[in-house]
């Protein structure tokens, strides 16, 4: 299913030009508008998913593969060091369109420092608690 509303289903349909680096019957890889450095890229599923909680298996099964062969090509064509796989789900976690989609975004050695974080601490107990808060969720 698409939606007639939706910019990143237009793009992944070729209702709308970008920079396609790679296409198949499911996908259409974009160059990103606003690149976290040279070469990031967007995967995009040709039918319309929300995000990650919506996305079909068809799909969610070829997407991580997809994303390591564009992240290797990266490495052989553009010099990078590493690539990162990035996907956000809600607003709180930066999603800002809301068509599933997944990031990969090359890294250079000399490249400023992006998808870090500061590791927190928490105890056995809270661990313990939050998984099955979790599990039971499943």
């Amino acid at each position: 299913m698409k939606d007639e509303n939706c910019i990143f289903c237009k793009i992944a349909n070729g209702e709308i030009p970008s920079a396609t680096v790679y296409e198949d019957d499911r996908f259409r890889a974009i160059l990103d508008m606003g690149p976290a450095s040279k070469g990031h890229t967007l995967i995009l599923p040709k039918e319309h998913f929300k995000d990650v909680c919506a996305l079909d298996e068809g799909y969610a099964s070829r997407v991580l593969s997809l994303g390591g062969k564009i992240g290797a090509a990266m490495k052989k064509s553009l010099g990078c060091s590493g690539f990162n796989l990035v996907q956000n789900n809600g607003a709180s976690a930066g999603q800002t369109v809301f068509h599933f989609h997944l990031h990969v975004i090359p890294r250079y050695d000399d490249g400023a420092p992006m998808v870090t974080w500061v590791p927190g601490h928490a105890d056995t107990d809270e661990l313990k608690e939050t998984a099955e808060c979790i599990q039971t969720a499943l």
